[in-house]
């Protein structure tokens, strides 16, 4: 390439343009028909409905009545290196997955994600726990049995044994899980990811007398793609004795030929330039690294709980009993008293008339309980007068030159119902906000 890796690195850094990279490979990506994984039958064998893989790069299962998996075999002819990216096994699809295990004969298997992250589930439960010790997929006539395991603080080893119970004979197959690894995310640091990665690769699992090593995250695209883009990028480095003359971003565009969507994120290929040019030091010699990338993993410290609990949710203000009836709580201002308060402040106010009067209400019929009811009831009955009589008159005269006290008494009805109101209004809002 023409600058090199790390100058490239941090020339992206310093512009803030990793976004604008990864868009520039994503248009310049491979598209590819993908007719066999959308027919109806198969639309159940897929996790996600916009994660298929290519139908020239589709790994085949060897029966006849359906053949289809999830699967891609990526071919890195320079690197001499073939890895199969798929999908995190869906619950019908487990018997599948260790079918084609079995068929391409690999060894291996890297698991990038866990069964369970945000509460949402991101893959099936594909191989025994430990209490089990043993599963068996009758669609694919297999066996499979847990032999080992060795849990460290990322990441988890476990020796598997598969038995195709047809012909009896078993194959070794070790299951290498990143326990850590956040989904659109990237690990802790280079120095654990590479650490994980050369477990991977000291184990044999890699090599090309076996079959290709089968990776997969949930959707199979974007933390499998980032494992395999460094391996890859690794080994150019190696055979080629020249990692500047590694272009990380063609590499990412040769292996999307085989698989669409192959790293998700802008973050993940800036991890993925930094895994690299850290892994470099290695290839270039340097043999001390790869105990640094040991230790700054502390891999022997103790694994996080295997589910994170959520944060605990608000109190609620029923009680659940165990029967499932529920009890309200006791209430220091219950709703109907502060409604009552505050109907009876606006009864006080309804009842005093503009002109300082004070009236009395009168009976309303039974079947009228609604207060707009009420309300234009009254004003009706306001509006209905009949002659004054000369007595009448002479009490009105009498009354006019009485209002003042009146006005008073209208003046400290409308400053109760305020106060009411406001008082009513605030343990309304504490009691229930």
């Amino acid at each position: 390439m023409d600058m090199d890796m790390e100058k490239e690195f941090h020339e992206a850094d310093r512009k803030n343009s990793w976004g604008s990279n990864y868009q520039e490979i994503r248009n310049q990506a491979s598209d590819f028909p993908c007719k066999v994984a959308r027919l109806q039958e198969n639309k159940a064998r897929n996790r996600y409905r916009d994660v298929s893989p290519f139908d020239h790069s589709r790994i085949k299962l060897h029966r006849e009545d359906n053949d289809y998996i999830n699967a891609s075999l990526i071919k890195m002819e320079e690197a001499q290196r073939s890895y199969i990216l798929t999908q995190g096994p869906l619950p019908n699809t487990c018997g599948h997955f260790w079918e084609m295990i079995w068929e391409q004969k690999s060894i291996g298997v890297v698991m990038l994600n866990r069964v369970i992250e945000k509460g949402s589930i991101k893959c099936a439960q594909y191989w025994p726990k430990k209490e089990d010790n043993s599963m068996v997929f009758d669609d694919s006539n297999l066996k499979l049995t847990l032999l080992s395991e060795d849990i460290k603080s990322y990441y988890t080893i476990r020796q598997l044994m598969l038995e195709n119970l047809s012909t009896q004979e078993t194959r070794e197959i070790l299951h290498f899980h990143y326990t850590t690894w956040p989904d659109f995310g990237v690990p802790e640091s280079p120095a654990s990811f590479l650490n994980f990665l050369f477990k991977v690769r000291e184990s044999g699992s890699l090599n090309p007398e076996y079959g290709p090593i089968v990776v997969h995250c949930s959707a199979g695209i974007g933390r499998s793609g980032t494992f395999c883009l460094a391996d890859t990028c690794l080994l150019l480095m190696d055979k080629r004795k020249d990692p500047s003359s590694v272009d990380i971003k063609q590499v990412l565009l040769e292996m999307r030929k085989y698989r669409m969507g192959l790293i998700q994120t802008a973050d993940q290929l800036r991890f993925s330039y930094l895994a690299v040019i850290e892994g470099a030091k290695f290839i270039m010699g340097d043999s001390s690294v790869q105990e640094q990338w040991k230790e700054l993993s502390n891999e022997d410290l103790d694994p996080p709980p295997e589910h994170t609990p959520p944060p605990p949710r608000p109190p609620k203000r029923t009680t659940e009993t165990p029967n499932g009836k529920v009890y309200e709580q006791s209430e220091f201002f219950p709703q109907q008293i502060v409604e009552e308060v505050i109907r009876r402040a606006v009864s006080v106010v309804e009842e005093s008339v503009p002109d300082g009067t004070i009236l009395s209400s009168p009976q309303q019929p039974a079947e009228s309980t609604r207060p707009d009811t009420e309300i234009r009831r009254r004003v009706v009955d306001d509006q209905v007068h009949s002659n004054p009589s000369p007595e009448e008159k002479l009490k009105s005269e009498s009354e006019d030159n009485n209002k003042g006290p009146e006005w008073k008494s209208f003046v400290m009805n409308i400053c109760m119902f305020a106060v009411l109101t406001a008082g009513a209004c605030l343990l309304y809002r504490v009691w229930y906000h």
